[in-house]
């Protein structure tokens, strides 16, 4: 594991100054970089890499936390999570037309070896699943520090970090060859930038009708209009598309299930818990709902083709 969690720190980059971080680690497992920046870990096994004035972006909270773990935990989302892996270890392993084994490196990074980054990692969950298949060098990335100690006990041997996925990534040029994206914002150049020739971006998103039985009566969120047109737009000029997939899961779920599927989602941030186990109450003691998902897969354009990158805070 200690293998492992070192050649994870070393695909990281200092968010003061873009170098690397100094082998081995700090008293506590923390993080010194070439320049002598240091950052320290958390007794539960994440660091903090936020700067200045961190993010503006509200972190999930511990009990939406808690209820996402306890949910993933029961293996709803399993077949969602199996589809995810075998899209990111046919790219971790080449199989996919991935860089793993054949990519260069960006100078000064470290050598070619399968590796991948969750922006968004959350519990870790999806991330676990990719690498009980793969064995690969690991960042997840994330606001949230009720998920990262989740996510540090569940990826141990992964760089588990508080940060931004707006702000330039704490990870080198051309280091991983998957970036993974499950229900998290997409930033779009800085994932062409840490990704490898031949990488993949892959991203998943709620279809239509996503939870659409238990969505009104709980208060969660609907889904944008034209969601997958606007994840196209969204990456244009970075990335181009490859074939993906669609993953339907016909769930059969308790009342508790059911609070904590709305609590766990953004619609967590504003609902009151009150009124939720209200709602909880009314429930029949089995409901039968349908989540639908979408894997986009993408792959980086050229260098030359994409747009030239703003300077940071531009």
């Amino acid at each position: 594991m200690e293998t492992m969690l070192s050649a994870s720190r070393a695909l990281l980059a200092c968010p003061l100054c873009r170098g690397g971080f100094l082998p081995g680690a700090a008293d506590g497992g923390g993080l010194v970089c070439d320049a002598g920046h240091s950052f320290d870990a958390a007794k539960q096994g994440y660091i903090n890499l936020l700067t200045g004035k961190g993010t503006v972006f509200e972190s999930d909270s511990a009990d939406m936390v808690a209820a996402r773990h306890d949910f993933l935990s029961a293996s709803h989302y399993r077949p969602l999570a199996d589809a995810l892996a075998e899209f990111a270890a046919a790219a971790l392993t080449g199989a996919g037309g991935g860089a793993a084994g054949e990519a260069s490196t960006a100078e000064g990074a470290p050598e070619a070896g399968p590796a991948i980054l969750d922006a968004g990692t959350g519990t870790g969950h999806y991330l676990r699943a990719v690498l009980d298949r793969v064995p690969a060098a690991a960042v997840g990335l994330d606001i949230s520090k009720f998920a990262l100690r989740r996510a540090a006990r569940l990826n141990p041997g992964a760089a588990n970090l508080v940060a931004d996925i707006w702000q330039p990534l704490p990870v080198r040029d051309a280091a991983v060859d998957v970036v993974m994206v499950v229900f998290a914002p997409r930033n779009a150049a800085e994932f062409a930038r840490v990704l490898r020739p031949g990488g993949r971006l892959i991203v998943v998103t709620p279809r239509p009708g996503h939870l659409t039985e238990v969505a009104g009566t709980t208060g969660m969120l609907g889904i944008e209009p034209a969601k997958e047109e606007r994840l196209a737009a969204g990456l244009a000029g970075h990335f181009t598309a490859l074939p993906g997939r669609e993953v339907d899961i016909a769930l059969d779920l308790t009342p508790d299930d059911v609070v904590k599927l709305a609590l766990m989602g953004p619609a967590g941030h504003h609902l009151d818990r009150a009124s939720l186990q209200e709602t909880r109450a009314r429930l029949a003691s089995r409901t039968a709902v349908t989540a639908r998902f979408r894997i986009s897969v993408f792959t980086p354009l050229e260098r030359e083709q994409r747009p030239e990158p703003r300077p940071a805070g531009g």
